[in-house]
């Protein structure tokens, strides 16, 4: 099988393109040909060597999620057959031919939908419906405050939200993207300017001076002072990204006065047990609503994956709205 691997760390000149052996599924595993995958900002941290993969994943390819067929299966498999088409999570390893998971991890793709739209679901809605649903416990009729609402995780927040009957108030630096967020449902969009970041206010007015009830913060640093801000009375924050830094001071007495949650929540270190709750927990909720129409991947280009290099240059550049998916030919 041929795989993009690092070679040391660095930028997208790292990525080399190389023969490996095929691999073998494990007793509960099966082993998927890989069609397509997709890029994700946490791609960008393991290429420099600022976010390693978990034990068990391969250390030098990355790649979180895929799309593809079974070609064989384990011996204790008893879910799929070879044939079947699957998309999921894993650890890294995704940018390559092939990779092996466990079946209880994999997901079946939805009819009518091919591997590059399939591709682009499982990172961004696993990691929104965690966050925000098993997690955050969000309820129809609530308000979320949904940072970065234009990205890959903001836009899947949105639309699950559109589909569960609660608003968003989306916030983003960048004009033309926050617009994009009205195809999404997004009730009110916030262009952040400016450092430390100012939005609570507008939040507030949002929402009649209530305040969100649920934020999903996918950006960190100095944004967490100001979505405490920002929410209403036993609000809840859920922290998935720190792409504005690790550090900021916060106000302890209004987490105490405003009886606030903060959670914070990662998916590609736990254990597996928790990411097959997690996988299957998906597959009863999320999978109907795409199936229904009610959930859409978005999709920003569906390049080769021998075009792997420009494509991440593009998504670090924050050019992109929505995923960035790659395939194999």
């Amino acid at each position: 099988m041929h795989v993009f691997r690092t070679t040391g760390a660095g930028g997208p000149e790292v990525l080399s393109f190389e023969e490996r052996p095929d691999l073998t599924p494990g007793p509960s595993e099966v082993l998927v040909r890989v069609r397509a995958t997709a890029l994700n900002r946490a791609d960008l941290l393991q290429l420099k060597g600022h976010y390693p993969p978990p034990p068990g994943a391969p250390p030098d390819i990355p790649g979180l999620e895929y799309a593809g067929e079974v070609v064989a299966v384990g011996p204790r498999v008893r879910r799929f057959q070879p044939g079947a088409r699957v998309m999921g999570l894993v650890g890294g390893g995704a940018w390559a031919e092939q990779l092996t998971v466990h079946e209880r991890e994999a997901l079946p793709v939805p009819e009518g939908m091919d591997f590059t739209e399939a591709a682009a679901i499982p990172e961004v809605y696993f990691t929104a419906f965690d966050a925000l649903v098993l997690q955050g416990g969000l309820r129809p009729g609530e308000t979320v405050l949904v940072h970065a609402v234009a990205s890959g995780v903001g836009s899947a927040a949105a639309l699950l939200c559109r589909a569960m009957g609660v608003r968003v108030v989306g916030t983003g630096r960048n004009a033309p993207k926050l617009e994009r967020a009205r195809e999404w449902g997004v009730a009110h969009t916030v262009l952040v300017q400016g450092s430390p970041p100012r939005f609570a206010q507008a939040v507030r007015e949002a929402t009649g001076g209530l305040g969100a009830d649920v934020a999903l913060d996918l950006v960190g640093g100095d944004y967490v002072p100001e979505t405490l801000e920002a929410l209403a009375p036993q609000g809840r924050t859920l922290l998935v990204g720190l792409v504005a830094g690790a550090q900021t001071q916060v106000n302890l007495g209004l987490i105490l006065s405003k009886r606030l949650r903060i959670t914070g929540t990662t998916l590609r270190s736990r254990p597996l047990e928790e990411k097959i709750a997690v996988a299957q927990a998906a597959e009863r909720h999320l999978l109907p609503l795409f199936r229904a129409g009610a959930l859409q991947p978005v999709i920003d280009a569906v390049v080769p994956i021998r075009d792997i290099r420009e494509a991440l240059q593009r998504l670090a550049g924050n050019e992109t709205v929505g995923k960035v998916v790659l395939r194999w030919e």
